[in-house]
Parts: structure tokens; sequence; C-alpha cells
């Protein structure tokens, strides 16, 4: 990868990380339960990403049933990952919510020699470590209260969640367009998620559309495309990695919008993790 490709493409991963983080304020301020936001989020972006790939007459077939598998099993993670971070987000706060879900640098580090040939890395495993310090001095206030605890929970399970969508997604990206395997792993989530419609309150569907329009737009159909899109170049633990300075971009975005202050100690544990980007930034281009 020459210097100027590398710039290139390490650019495209940072601005997927900045939409991607404007998740953690929209899952907070949407006032829908988590699943139908979910589910109104794929809808929406289906239309999109569907779109987008007419326009420029994307290839949408599927080769083998060995792919339709990958598809839906990543599609399921994918589904799970929102879900469950969106109850992480409504249990604690933006900060809590966003930083026990990036505990996933560290399973992706751990999880990826078993879905590659790519050996366990002990400079990934020291700077996902470095990243879960980071994320100990980033949470404003770790007394387990209940809420609190349920959404760490939940953030966790939903680290992992993303860890398998994105390793399994990775097989995908030299023979299918990154559009092209978004928007099957968004048909997957709406279809799965459809009984949400006859369960949930979704009565003021209506005034947060807007808000669902943006999260369906900004965050999925543009962010996740281009995370996905970032998958050819680099591997899951180096994206992981990367994408780690998310939590920070969701904690100033929290700040600026919905008045979220951050402490002392979110700079402490930012700067941990904004070092790990920075090495792996540098590491990534050779």
């Amino acid at each position: 990868m020459t210097d100027q490709n590398h710039t290139k493409h390490l650019s495209v991963l940072f601005i997927a990380t900045l939409f991607i983080s404007t998740s953690g304020v929209l899952g907070r301020y949407i006032a829908m339960p988590p699943e139908a936001i979910i589910l109104f989020r794929a809808l929406l972006a289906t239309i999109f990403i569907y779109i987008f790939c007419k326009i420029k007459k994307v290839n949408l077939s599927i080769y083998s049933k060995k792919d339709k598998i990958s598809f839906l099993i990543s599609g399921f993670f994918m589904g799970a990952h929102w879900v469950t971070y969106f109850y992480a987000l409504k249990l604690s706060n933006v900060a809590i919510g966003m930083l026990s879900m990036f505990t996933f640098p560290i399973m992706t580090a751990f999880l990826e020699p078993f879905f590659s040939k790519q050996k366990l890395s002990f400079v990934h495993v020291f700077l996902a470590m470095l990243v879960l310090v980071g994320i100990y001095f980033l949470v404003p206030d770790f007394s387990i209260e209940n809420n609190q605890a349920k959404g760490i929970l939940f953030g966790i399970f939903s680290a992992l969640c993303y860890s398998l969508r994105n390793l399994i997604t990775k097989k995908s990206v030299t023979n299918y367009n990154s559009s092209a395997i978004m928007l099957f792993q968004l048909i997957t989530v709406s279809v799965l998620l459809l009984p949400v419609l006859f369960i949930s309150d979704i009565s003021n569907l209506e005034s947060q559309l807007p808000f669902l329009l943006l999260v369906a737009l900004v965050t999925t159909a543009i962010g996740h495309t281009l995370l996905v899109n970032s998958l050819q170049y680099f591997s899951v633990s180096t994206a992981s990695i990367i994408g780690s300075v998310q939590p920070i971009f969701g904690i100033i975005i929290a700040y600026l919008f919905i008045n979220e202050v951050p402490n002392k100690n979110t700079f402490i544990g930012g700067s941990l993790i904004l070092i790990t980007v920075v090495i792996e930034s540098l590491r990534s281009k050779k």
C-alpha cells in the first residue's frame, strides 16, 4: 500500500468512524424502544442503499448458498449488536454505552485468528488492553448500580456481536461491493425485527421520524458502508483499534448536542485511546 493510498484509506476509515459515532447521541435521544429504533433504522437504510446501488448499477447477485448463509448470520449479529447497544445507551448514558461496547477491539484481536490465517498479534493484544485501560478511565462513575450495570453488560454483549459481524463480513469484501454487503445485512435485520411492529409502542413514530432518517442515512447507510469498504484494506483488528476513537467522537457530540459534560478521567482515558489509534495508524501502513 503506497503512502498516498494508505492515507486515503485511513481517511475513509476515520470518516466512517465519525459518522458511526452519531449513533450514541441519536440512540439516547430518540424516544422509542431500542428494538423499534433499530427496525426503522434498518428499513430506512435499506431504502437509501438500494437506491444508491441502483443508481451506481451495483451487482446485487449472491453467488452461492454459502454466501447467503454468511449474510444471514452477519446480518443477525449486526441486528443483535444494534439492539443491545441501544439498550446500553438507554440504561446508562452515551459515555458508558459507547465505552462498554468498545471492548470489541480486544475481542476482535483474540477472535480474528479463528476466522483467518492471521496469527494472534501481541501488539494488537497490547493495544487492545491499552484501549481497555482507557475505557476504565473514561467511564464517569464505575459504581455498579442496577441500570448502569445492565447498561455495561448490554454494551459488552453488543461488542461481542459487533466483533463477530465484522469478522464474518471480512470474508465477503473481496467478492462483493461494500454497499451490496450492507444491503443484504440490512434486509436480514429488517425481516428479523418485523414482529416489533406488533409488540412495541411506535405511536410517536411521526415526531421521531427526522431523527430516524438521520440514524438511517448518516450513521448506517454512509458510516457502516464506508466501514465495510475499509475492511478491504485493513485487518478487522486494525480497523477495530483505529475505530476506538469513536467513543471520543461520541462524547464530544454528546457534549455539543445533549450537554453530557466530560470530566478529568474522560481526558485521561481519551488520551490513552488516541495513543493506540496513532500507533495502529502508523503500523497499518506496513
